[in-house]
């Protein structure tokens, strides 16, 4: 696995975790990505960048700037995507308060749309369903030990569409993960003619 040769031990704090591909890196898109790191309430003790300049996707490209985390807690964001300013505040708080060592929130979609799952939106955490399908974004709270132990992101789903981060999940729910759902709106999931809201090909 990627991280088998971590030893070392994690310090206290949040790590915010945001691959790009080379194009996006500088422009608007990823300066709105950046603003609302910088702008949290609770600040993150460090970010971890990874640059896809090889085509290698954003499974490969997350996992790079996974390997840079140093924290107990990573914080993912795609960079596209723009967190509120108390995402990761009220991401730790419920992490600390339900002891779950992965925390996924809701989202409001931009600059308009409907989540593509209603039928999960406020319910409480459920395995079994996750198993048949994806519901959980990437931009979830998540111990890194943890994520670090299960291997990190590998695409699953069909070819047409693999999913980057349910692979991790599934490796996760295998390690004994403690998932918890909040249905506070704590970022925006943009969607716009230049990404595939959950396709590996282009974030």
């Amino acid at each position: 696995m990627l991280f088998d040769n971590w030893r070392g031990p994690y310090r206290k704090g949040v790590t915010a975790v945001v691959p790009v591909h080379l194009p996006r890196l500088g422009n608007a898109v990823f300066e709105r990505c950046m603003s609302g790191i910088r702008w949290q309430d609770h600040p993150v003790d460090a970010i971890s960048i990874a640059v896809d300049t090889t085509h290698a996707g954003a499974a490969a490209t997350r996992n790079e700037a996974l390997a840079g985390v140093t924290t107990e807690w990573t914080a993912f964001c795609d960079s596209d995507d723009q967190w509120r300013p108390g995402h990761v505040s009220t991401l730790l708080r419920a992490a600390e308060e339900s002891g779950a060592d992965l925390v996924y929130p809701e989202f409001n979609i931009a600059p308009h749309g409907d989540n593509p799952w209603p039928h999960r939106e406020g319910q409480p955490f459920d395995r079994e369903v996750l198993r048949t399908e994806n519901y959980i974004p990437v931009t979830v709270l998540v111990r890194t030990r943890m994520i670090r132990k299960s291997g990190g992101f590998v695409p699953k789903g069909p070819p047409n569409n693999p999913c980057d981060d349910w692979g991790a999940w599934d490796a996760l729910l295998d390690e004994g993960a403690v998932f918890h759902h909040i249905s506070d709106r704590t970022w925006f999931w943009w969607w716009w003619a230049g990404n595939t809201s959950g396709r590996g090909d282009v974030w």
